[in-house]
Order: C-alpha cells, then structure tokens, then sequence
C-alpha cells in the first residue's frame, strides 16, 4: 500500500515536472519565434512585395514610400517622442538647434489620447500674442485635418518664411465651439529670462524677494539669468522666485548650467540610464553655488516639461529650493539622432532621466513640496493677463473675472519667502544679542 502511495505520488511529480518543462519549452520557443530576424524579415518582405504589385494605386506604392511609411509606423508605435524623420524634416531639425527659425511659436506634442497639443507658446511669438494657450488641441493646419499627423509633421506644416501666413484651428475646453486662429510667422528668437513685467528690468521690493520667470531653455538661458541674479543682488535681493510654469523645456546643456549657478561643485545634477553602454551618464556640478545666501523658490505647473523638470527635480533633491504649484508634465526622456544613409534621420529615445536621489522624471514629473492647484479658468485668464492686449480678447464676464484675477501660486511663494526670511533675521538677531551677552 505504501509503495502504491510512493509509485503515485512519483508519477504525478513526474507528471508536472514534464508538464511544467513542455510550457517553459513552447514560451522559449514562441518567445524565439518572435525575436527571429530573418523568419520576421521574409514575413515583412513578403507583404511589401504584395503590397507594391498589386494594391490599386500604383502610385502610392513606390518602395521608398512604402519603405518610409513602415519606418513611420514602427518608430510611432514606441512612445509619443521616438519619431522616423524624412531627409527634408532632418534637415529643418539641423537648422533649428543652429539658429532662429519662422514660425509661430508653440512647443507641440501628440499626447496618450493621440491628441495633437500645445504643450506651451513660447512668449513673444505670433502664437503667444494671439492667444494659444496650453492644452488646445490643433484639430486642422490649413484646413486640413491633423488626425493623421505626427508632431513633426505639424511642425514642418506651421514652419516657414517669416512674413507668411498659416491658420490653425484649435479645439480648447473652455470653448463651446472649435476656433481658426490666421497667424503671420516670425522668426523665433526670444528672451527667455523675464522679471514680472515680461521685461528684464529685474526690481526688487522691499521684502527683499526677487522674481525669474524662464519660458524656455535657449542657448541664452543660463548667460540670461546671470545677468538677472547680478541686477537682482545689486539690489539686495534675498530671496527668489524662480518661475518655470508652462516652460516647455529645450536645451539638457542649459539646465545643467542653469543648475550649476544654485549647486556646489560635486554635487550630482540629473542621471540618464539606458540599455546601451553610452547613455549612462552622470552629470556633476561643476558650479560653486554663486547665490549660497538666496533662498528659492520654484513655482512649476503642468506645462513645465522637460528641462524644467531637470532643474525643478535637482534643487528640490538638493534642498537648494523649496518646489510649489502643480506637478509637472513628466516628460523626462533623451532621445537621440541617428543619421541614415539616405538623408533621413531617426530620433529614438535610448534613455530616462532621473533626479539626484533617483526618482525617474519620465512619466511622473516632479511632485512639488507644496501644492497649490489652479484651476484650467484661472490658469487660462492669467495666460491672458500676460498677452499684450489678451484682456480685450475675453467677453465682457471673463474680462471682469481676468481683471480681479490674482496669481495664487505666485503669492503663495513670496508668503513662504517672505516667512523664511523673517525667521533668518530673527535667527541672526537672536545670535548676535547672545553674542553681546
């Protein structure tokens, strides 16, 4: 009877053990069938060769289109920022990261719901004066739909001679009705550091707090707000608000250097991790804090992407700056530009960047110290407040409502600023009548 009971029991540990080994054998080999280059590349070439000689339209099928097209398909399918670019789009690529452009002004991504958005206007820019605000959906260019478009491929339809003109039609929530919006393109090469009049006069009152706004991260950025932080000390500047809402990002080299001007030499900036060997990289101030007795704040939003990230992340993991408003976009990936041999170009993202203490900007933003939400109207009405003339546009309720309107979020920072200096004088007043004791 025992032996019986041992004979069973062997047979069905036998039994799995064959079962187990046969699913472990066909999800290796199901696995390996799918990464098997040259069964995937006959399967593929197979369906253009069909494709070329026998759809309708003979010419819609040339193999370069067809060929193109699938480079499309593929690279679009990987994340919103990974992107196919034709020889023409490469071209435009090299031109804008060497110098000013025509356009309109608008910092463009497709988003998770394929929506074709404004990420940011950029200020001063035909765009901005209009009145494109953050969030609005551009459902045509030119009259024709942008279902189908990618980013780039809106660019290159809103880029062009300055002096041109191109309509967009925008979808924006707070809107009954989609609108067209005809704008005369300009090249694109504005201040990107601006005190609160959108001027670079830099005041500073008598609490003793200074104000930055940065739209963007340019070629500029850095030498810019040098030259603010020397008129703002000048001045017997204290504190600061550095302002990075709907700061759509641009250059890593700038944010570093950004950086560098509020962290000691040595201290760790941002991280980027990737599969390959190249993208790990660390970059390490090379800076030496030149405003060690300022005290920041950093006011952020939704459509602080990017480079603002970078900067956000690294000074609130440092303890350089305390970090108020909304959480930040997310969009904290590298991508990198491959030349091909035919004049194209693919822009794939190889890596992710990460904050000082490891936390991974993509797809999570950076979580302010303190939130202070605003809602879409309010943020919406304040973007007017800053176009020359943007009260105007509104109907007579919301131009009231505009009008009465104030920066929560900005208040709230020089309260805070304004609490943290008092207690350092009472702090310094403190030590030195125990020093007169």
């Amino acid at each position: 009877m025992k032996k019986r009971i041992l004979y069973t029991v062997l047979l069905v540990g036998l039994s799995l053990n064959i079962l187990v080994g046969a699913q472990i054998y066909l999800g290796s080999a199901q696995a390996a069938e799918k990464n098997n280059l040259y069964k995937q590349m006959e399967l593929f070439v197979g369906v253009l060769d069909k494709v070329r000689k026998e759809y309708v339209d003979a010419d819609k099928v040339s193999y370069d289109d067809l060929i193109h097209a699938a480079l499309k398909g593929m690279i679009n399918t990987l994340d919103p920022h990974s992107e196919f670019m034709e020889a023409r789009n490469y071209t435009r690529l090299k031109n804008d990261t060497e110098g000013a452009f025509g356009g309109i002004g608008i910092e463009i991504m497709r988003l998770r719901d394929n929506s074709l958005t404004v990420v940011a206007p950029i200020e001063d820019t035909p765009a901005f004066r209009a009145g494109i605000l953050k969030g609005d959906r551009i459902i045509k260019i030119d009259g024709k739909s942008t279902e189908k478009f990618t980013a780039s491929d809106a660019v290159q339809k809103l880029r062009g001679e300055p002096g041109t003109d191109v309509t967009i039609t925008i979808a924006r929530a707070s809107l009954q009705e989609t609108k067209d919006f005809t704008l005369k393109r300009a090249v694109i090469k504005v201040d990107t550091a601006k005190d609160i009049e959108g001027q670079r006069t830099f005041p500073v009152g008598e609490d003793k707090i200074g104000y930055v706004r940065l739209t963007q991260f340019g070629e500029h950025t850095t030498s810019e707000l040098q030259d603010a932080m020397k008129k703002l000390k000048a001045q017997g500047m204290e504190g600061l608000i550095l302002d990075l809402r709907n700061n759509p990002g641009g250059l890593l080299d700038q944010a570093v250097k950004v950086c560098e001007l509020f962290v000691p030499r040595g201290e760790p900036i941002v991280s980027t991790e990737g599969r390959a060997p190249q993208s790990q990289y660390k970059y390490i101030s090379r800076g030496r804090d030149q405003y060690a007795d300022v005290k920041i704040v950093i006011l952020v939003n939704i459509g602080s992407a990017s480079a603002s990230e970078i900067v956000a992340g690294c000074l609130q993991d440092l303890g350089r700056a305390f970090v108020m408003g909304e959480k930040t976009f997310g969009k904290g990936s590298v991508q990198s530009i491959v030349p091909l041999q035919d004049g194209s170009a693919l822009r794939l993202t190889t890596a992710k960047y990460y904050t000082p203490s490891h936390k991974v900007i993509h797809g999570n933003g950076i979580t302010p110290d303190s939130v202070v939400p605003m809602s879409d109207e309010e943020e919406d009405l304040l973007a007017y407040q800053r176009i020359p003339g943007g009260i105007e546009m509104l109907d007579p309720e919301r131009r009231e409502k505009a009008r009465q309107l104030t920066d929560v979020q900005l208040d709230r920072a020089r309260d805070f600023l304004k609490g943290v200096l008092l207690f350092k004088d009472r702090s310094q007043f403190s030590k030195k009548l125990a020093e007169k004791r």
